[in-house]
């Protein structure tokens, strides 16, 4: 048996453990400042991520490290309050960690996450935007050694970003009247946020959005066979010219999300109890 399927089935052993055997059916990770949404899940099981065999701790600002499994929407769920990221200087089998465990523990829906700077001159801070596509920067996360036992060598990402999932958010959004965008994100590795220069060259290519995670998730996600749905909450808009005139901050950008994280999290317990 491959090393990393043993880790993946010991964290999955644990959780279960700790849950009374809970079989959750959708997961959800949430990003910088979008935690709220723990906040919703009856029943709750917290799991701090330092507790469970072979998981890194997440370092990123905004991101709690926990894994809380309950009730959602009708539904058994298992969330990701923060996840792990590239530029924590882990390796691509711990960034996307989190993800295989759930596939071990045989969650079909993938719900992600994510606050993101505006390369879409039409966005503004607040908006909702359903990721429709992405750019990955990233190194790939199934280089190496295939895990034949999770999903194909050559997974393929046609419709990463599940069509149906889409058009339910839209459903559930006109029922909340609540606005709604499309959009590609664009993920590079960071820490650093973006150059004017690097702006204008991800938005010619076709991105709406930028961030430094995500992406790695879906690839998994996918390649486990769950159907995906992603959601970017615009936090700051990118600056297109060399001028100070909106600096990226940490801060700033977890404060801006969780002003619109009550808006998600609604969105998502809808689209869950919809499932």
């Amino acid at each position: 048996m491959d090393s990393r399927i043993r880790t993946y089935q010991v964290a999955a052993d644990y959780i279960r453990q700790q849950t009374g055997g809970y079989a959750p059916v959708v997961g959800i990770v949430l990003g910088s400042g979008l935690g709220r949404l723990a906040d919703r899940i009856e029943q709750p099981v917290v799991i701090p991520y330092r507790d469970i065999p072979g998981f890194p701790i997440s370092t990123a600002v905004g991101h709690k490290g926990n894994f809380i499994i309950g009730r959602l929407g009708g539904k058994t769920v298992i969330a990701m309050q923060g996840r792990f990221h590239y530029y924590e200087g882990y390796p691509m089998d711990l960034v996307t960690i989190g993800v295989r465990t759930m596939a071990v523990l045989g969650v079909k829906f993938l719900f992600v996450s994510n606050a993101a700077g505006a390369a879409n001159p039409d966005y503004r801070v607040g908006d909702l935007v359903i990721i429709r596509d992405h750019i990955n920067m990233f190194p790939n996360p199934l280089i190496g050694p295939n895990l034949d036992e999770m999903g194909p060598r050559f997974p393929d990402m046609t419709c990463a970003y599940d069509l149906e999932l889409q058009e339910l958010a839209l459903k559930c959004a006109a029922e909340m009247d609540i606005q709604l965008r499309k959009g590609v994100y664009f993920g590079s590795t960071g820490p650093t946020y973006e150059t004017p220069a690097e702006v204008r060259f991800y938005r010619t290519v076709g991105a709406d959005l930028l961030g430094m995670s995500t992406i790695p998730e879906v690839i998994v996600a996918r390649h486990c066979g769950m159907r995906v749905f992603g959601m970017s909450v615009v936090t700051n808009c990118a600056n297109f010219d060399n001028v100070p005139k909106n600096l990226n901050d940490g801060d700033d950008v977890v404060k801006q999300a969780d002003a619109a994280a009550e808006r998600m999290t609604t969105l998502f317990s809808n689209m869950i109890a919809a499932l």
